[in-house]
């Protein structure tokens, strides 16, 4: 079972992701330790996901390597990042599921899937 992903995110950039994740996708933000929130970056729950975001000073996004966030109301994933701006571009090349891939606001690539059927 999976606890976590953790993506980059570019120092001091915390209210662009808080816009983001919790703003567009509706997950809430989880406190992080104190320890670890010296370190820069947000954690975010909901849905089912957790994502850890940390900064990194010479960051650059991750274009390829990707959550896979499984999720139900592919369409209104779509609807809700269209809306607020965000590309979402459909890919059909997974046998039983129906997918598409977005970015978050740092240029991070996520992908959204739901089971066909």
């Amino acid at each position: 079972m999976l606890h976590h992903v953790q993506l980059a995110c570019p120092r001091g950039r915390e209210d662009a992701l808080r816009d983001f994740y919790v703003g567009v996708l509706g997950l809430t933000e989880h406190e992080k330790p104190p320890a670890l929130a010296a370190r820069g970056g947000c954690w975010f729950r909901g849905h089912g996901i957790e994502l850890h975001l940390g900064a990194e000073p010479d960051f650059a996004p991750a274009t390829k390597a990707h959550p896979g966030l499984l999720v139900e109301d592919l369409d209104g994933w779509a609807r809700r990042l269209r809306e607020a701006g965000y590309p979402v571009h459909f890919d059909d090349d997974f046998p039983g599921m129906r997918r598409f891939y977005s970015e978050d606001c740092h240029g991070n690539r996520l992908e959204f899937l739901e089971p066909i059927g």
